[in-house]
Order: C-alpha cells, then structure tokens, then sequence
C-alpha cells in the first residue's frame, strides 16, 4: 500500500515512516501543508494520513481541498487537540477517522489497514495468479498453499505487478510502489529486486516479462 504521510513534526514523520515501511507500504512524507495539497492534486496515494496543525497551510484546509475536488481517498487525522469540537470539524470536513497524539503506533497501524480495505478503487482482499496468492490485508505470500516469506520490498514489487493483472508496470511505477515518489533510487535497485522475485517464481511457473524500454509484467508461463 502507498501512505502519504503529512506530519511537520521530524521524530514522529520519522517513526511512523519507520513503522509502516516495515510492515511492507511505500510512504512519501511532506512536512508542509502547501506543499501537501500541490501533492496530492497531482499525485497517488492509498491512505492519507495528516496533521491538523501544519505550516503554509493547516490539514483541514488541505483535507477540505481534497473532497472539494472529488478526492475520496481515506484520511487519518492526526492533532494534539482534544476537544470535542475540534474532532467534528475534522470529521465534517471529510475525514474518515481521528487519532490524538500521542498515540499507540499499533493503532495507527490498525486503523490504516482498516482504511487500506475500504480505499477507493476495486482491489479484492487476495489477489491471485496461477499458484501464486497475496493477501493484501496480512500481507502474506503463498505459492501452492506454501507461505513464502519475502524481504518487505519483494513483497512491494509483487503487489504492483499482481495488481496490474497482467499489464506492464514501468519501473518508475515500481520505484514509487517500493520506495515512494521522488526517492532518490536509481532504477537498478529496481532490477535487483525483479531479479530476486523471478527466482523465486520460476519454479511455481510463473514469469515476469521484461519489455525494453516500458517495463515488467506478471504472467504464467503459459501466457508468455
């Protein structure tokens, strides 16, 4: 899953970015509310989650911005108010859930998965190909019913090239999907990584198809 992650405050950006790339999710990270809302008009994201109290702009303005213009992406809100009051606003401007620091990480953690499930766009629970299953919830790898256990950037890389059913992903498509947008990665890491995974697939009968120039594609050997 993509998390943008906008949060001014550096030990905490750091910690939640820390946590979720762990637990496998690519996560971009913003520190100013400007420059978040410029961000998110243009760019993806699975779950948002963002501070109320930012500078260049606050996070209810930019969560505002985002349902104004039909982005119905979910959004976890983050302050260190506790009133009541300031909860409805955060609610009635369109946010989907509310957490006051400071705050339990496994928590954070489980409000975003229980976003991650409802985000806007048609992903089943498990994706599948062949003898290959990923649970997207677990996170999970099974290859003929067996657990695979891969390094939280193969699983990354496998999520984008089974949720493309078949369709090239360009490798700046896997870049962003392992390391974010904008991360300072050359494309060779990304190659690495494909090389490792079409080790481990080969066996299963599937395949990862290069095309020069575009990109890599998820098929079973049949289809290539």
């Amino acid at each position: 899953m993509h998390i943008v992650l906008v949060e001014d405050n550096e030990s905490l950006a750091k910690g939640i970015t820390y946590r979720m790339q762990d637990s496998g999710h690519a996560v971009d990270v913003i520190a100013d509310g400007a420059q978040a809302d410029e961000f998110l008009r243009a760019s993806g994201g699975d779950v948002i989650i963002l501070d109320i109290n930012l500078p260049g702009l606050d996070g209810l303005s930019v969560l505002r911005n985002m349902r104004a213009r039909g982005d119905g992406r979910p959004v976890i809100l983050l302050t260190a108010r506790s009133e009541t009051e300031d909860r409805v606003k955060g609610l009635d401007a369109g946010a989907d859930d509310y957490l006051i620091k400071p705050f339990d990480m496994d928590e954070l953690e489980a409000r975003v998965r229980a976003l991650g499930r409802r985000q806007d766009r048609e992903l089943r629970d498990v994706l599948t190909l062949g003898p290959l299953s990923f649970d997207l919830s677990a996170r999970q790898v099974k290859l003929n019913g067996v657990t695979e256990p891969l390094p939280r950037r193969e699983v990354a890389v496998l999520e984008a090239l089974l949720t493309a059913q078949g369709r090239t992903v360009s490798k700046t498509g896997l870049l962003e999907n392992v390391y974010g947008t904008g991360a300072d990665v050359d494309e060779g890491a990304i190659e690495v990584h494909v090389s490792r995974l079409r080790k481990r697939l080969k066996p299963h009968g599937l395949a990862i198809r290069v095309q020069r120039g575009l990109g890599y594609a998820l098929v079973t050997e049949m289809t290539r």
